[in-house]
């Protein structure tokens, strides 16, 4: 009989429970249920055909070996240029770490900063692995609440309150996981400003889904305010923009000091990142951009049905989904729980979508809808629901 003694920082550690949805509804799905996801949080559409070819030949011309660990030069260099046409910035592609999706920087960047005694801000309801990683590292997570009637944007007064000289870093993500909220350039201003006052606080901006906004939106990347660039994580990639989830590729601009700490710890990690997924990414920013906007384009004609549906829906209303591909009803006024509903709508209606707890306490009275199926599978799974409703 096995006596294994695994370390105890193990049990802080917490999951991304829309997966856990997903594995139920595999299963309820062969077992013959006939099942719609709206909860998995990963574009629908294939990745575009010059990406998948770039991926191709790059195996066929014998990239098969290491990568430096911080990512290939040329892909670096390419990532600057990106920036510089999407945000006017200008970034040296030496500050740029290539790493393999999103998670790697969250965890980095949290362990890099995290240890008792310390303080780390997240967003809440929010990407659950913030908070999983925070307690993993021995740091206090301190919540940001986000709040509908702010339309789940931060309050730039509320997080400079909370900053104490225990905090040491400071996560945002806007447009945001799993609210569908964009916070605005004002707030934006304002917690910049105040953060002068607090110079040993640093910031980690998750800006994963920064090409998609809706209803004329723009957005605000925090690499453009210079004043905070010394102590700023920019954290970006490919999964969401161009279909990439499975390819694992992801990138962060780093303050200057910290490269050399996230360099050594991409190398205990990971060693690099797959060569062909890096040739793949180069082929994303350098080649045509058509494919990015018309999957945008689609996710905004599903955004405004999936709000104006779940606003028909008895006990239920929803703001507007100002960016990802998330709609974040509120569920009060049909009497459940978030979990409750969670449950309700995939066993009796064969719906998969992701209770508002899973990303935090903030999120209790909401359930997360995913829109990135199609328009016919939105339109069934809403008429599913409101006939258990």
């Amino acid at each position: 009989m096995s006596e294994l003694q695994f370390a105890q920082s193990l049990s802080r550690l917490g999951t991304e429970s829309a997966f856990v949805v997903l594995a139920r509804a595999q299963q309820l799905a062969a077992q013959g249920k006939d099942i719609i996801n709206l909860g998995i949080g990963q574009p629908d559409f294939r990745t575009p055909d010059h990406i998948v070819e770039a991926g191709i030949k790059a195996l066929r011309d014998g990239h098969h070996g290491y990568t430096p660990a911080n990512g290939l030069p040329v892909l670096r260099e390419a990532v600057a240029a990106d920036l510089h046409r999407r945000h006017g910035v200008e970034v040296n592609p030496d500050h740029i770490v290539v790493v393999p999706g999103g998670k790697p920087t969250m965890f980095f960047a949290v362990m890099m900063f995290g240890e008792p005694g310390a303080e780390i801000m997240y967003p809440n309801p929010g990407f659950p692995i913030y908070e999983s990683v925070i307690r993993y590292s021995g740091a206090t997570p301190v919540p940001i609440a986000l709040r509908e009637e702010n339309s789940f944007a931060f309050s730039a007064e509320e997080v400079l309150a909370q900053i104490t000289p225990r905090t040491r870093l400071i996560i945002i993500n806007s447009p945001a996981n799993p609210t569908g909220g964009v916070t605005p350039k004002a707030e934006i201003d304002k917690l910049v400003a105040g953060l002068m006052e607090h110079p040993h606080v640093a910031l980690m901006s998750d800006e994963i889904y920064s090409n998609m906004l809706y209803g004329g939106r723009e957005h605000v990347s925090l690499l453009q305010y210079p004043e905070i660039r010394d102590r700023l994580i920019m954290l970006d990639g490919w999964s969401k923009t161009y279909a990439m989830t499975g390819w694992r590729l992801g990138y962060a601009v780093w303050p200057e000091a910290a490269v050399p700490h996230v360099t050594r710890l991409c190398i205990n990690d990971h060693s690099c990142v797959n060569a062909a997924a890096q040739f793949a990414g180069l082929a994303a920013l350098t080649g045509p951009q058509d494919a990015v906007q018309d999957m945008v384009a689609q996710f905004d004609a599903r955004r405004q049905v999936i709000v104006r549906e779940l606003n028909t829906l008895p006990g239920v209303t929803c703001t507007d989904a100002a960016g990802a591909f998330y709609a974040f009803p509120n569920i009060a006024g049909t009497g459940l729980t978030s979990m409750e509903a969670q449950n309700k709508f995939l066993d009796e209606a064969g719906v998969a979508t992701v209770a508002g707890t899973s990303f935090g306490k903030w999120g209790e009275g909401y359930l997360r809808f995913s829109y990135a199926n199609s328009t016919a599978n939105i339109l069934e799974a809403l008429r599913r629901i409101r006939e258990i409703l």
